[in-house]
């Protein structure tokens, strides 16, 4: 009799390879599921931002720098928080960089993810809080899938139960990363009884955040980056409730996982974030050769052909671009007339209307006055307002 026997037949199973072999490569579930994850979100963050106006084919132009530094900060923050494994007594310093072997720190990811997309965005001309606001609910997307990486590892599981949605949990060879170890049978064997799947809650619960920020973004058309804040405050709430549930190993401060405590720290900033930052959604025209209006994707993202990127027609990135409101972007879309530059308030009137277009309080003008110096600064200004990258961040 195996351990395998003991457990109940109503249970959830789980995989005992994790690993397969292609000749001499290795595919490993679990990279799998994280690159399966990084293109949903792409995918999901390239069609936010074209209906905001960006160029199409931008969001690669991020990725190449947010997902490498998210790798890197969720990495370095897991090794950080579980020092013990890696440097300990009997750790192997040089397992700190076996990412495919599990072990990658949210909080890591989203603040080295953020780090790339910041300097992407800056080099784009794109407002950071535009990026953040598209990526919101691509991000929850793709550590659902992320999460499957764990089912297939056997790892990150709650305590016992008897529940019907109990998870088998099969003993893995620690010799042998990614199999199960197999008793005398060539059978692999289980822990005994069931395992409160908090992998699967975890997943369950970030599609339900992904709802969460599309239906309140859509009603609200939140900007400033209030909807990635909105998605961080969601995400928080489940990892608090979930993270009590896991059984594995973690660091804890007064008796409580570090997790948890992260979590509670990370669900107020975003909070404060929230409720202080206010202002209308920012829409965007590209500048330069490329300010062509574009129509936001109305459906799958299959239908457009990033390889243009390469064509000559569009050879040209835009230069930068200028943030608009919502009117004055759909008005663009009509007309494709660049809006003017807003004026400032040394060139304005209390009433707003333009100085350079009132006549003189004290008489009308004459042929023979010479031109006013600053309504030739005002033109130079109106000149050049369609050329101002926007590289203010929000």
């Amino acid at each position: 009799m195996t351990l395998a026997s003991l457990s109940p037949q109503a249970a959830l199973p789980s995989p005992s390879t994790a690993v397969w072999q292609l000749g001499p490569v290795p595919i490993r579930a679990y990279a799998l599921c994280i690159i399966a994850g990084i293109v949903l979100a792409c995918w999901v963050t390239e069609r936010r931002l074209r209906q905001r106006g960006v160029a199409p084919g931008a969001v690669l132009d991020i990725a190449v720098w947010a997902v490498p530094a998210g790798i890197i900060g969720a990495r370095i923050y897991h090794v950080i928080t579980s020092p013990e494994k890696y440097f300990g007594a009997g750790g192997d310093p040089m397992k700190a960089f076996a990412i495919w072997e599990g072990g990658l720190g949210i909080w890591g990811a989203v603040a080295g993810g953020a780090v790339g997309a910041w300097i992407a965005a800056r080099q784009l001309g794109i407002p950071f809080g535009v990026v953040a606001d598209a990526l919101a609910p691509g991000l929850p997307l793709a550590q659902a899938v992320g999460r499957l990486g764990n089912w297939f590892n056997n790892e990150l599981f709650g305590g016992r139960t008897t529940l019907p949605w109990g998870l088998e949990i099969h003993r893995m060879d620690p010799d042998n990363p990614g199999h199960a170890l197999r008793d005398d049978a060539g059978q692999p064997i289980l822990e005994p009884g069931l395992y409160h799947p908090t992998f699967l809650y975890e997943l369950l619960w970030n599609l339900g955040v992904v709802a969460l920020v599309l239906i309140v973004d859509r009603r609200l058309k939140l900007g400033r980056g209030r909807a990635f804040a909105l998605y961080v405050m969601g995400y928080t709430v489940g990892r608090f409730w979930i993270e009590l549930m896991r059984t594995d190993e973690a660091n804890q401060i007064l008796g409580v996982r570090l997790n948890v405590w992260t979590a509670a720290l990370v669900f107020l900033g975003a909070l404060i974030y929230f409720v202080r930052v206010r202002g209308p959604r920012d829409y965007l025209i590209p500048l330069g050769p490329a300010a062509t209006p574009t129509p936001p994707p109305t459906s799958d993202l299959s239908q457009v052909d990033l390889s243009e990127r390469e064509t000559p027609s569009r050879a040209a990135a835009p230069e930068g671009y200028r943030v608009v409101s919502e009117e004055q972007y759909a008005a663009w879309q009509d007309s494709g007339v660049v809006p003017p530059e807003p004026a400032t308030d040394e060139d304005s009137r209390p009433g707003g209307e333009p100085l350079g277009d009132v006549a003189p309080v004290d008489g009308p003008s004459t042929d023979d006055e010479p031109a006013d110096d600053s309504s030739a600064s005002r033109a130079d200004r109106a000149d050049a307002a369609g050329a101002r990258p926007a590289d203010r961040d929000s």
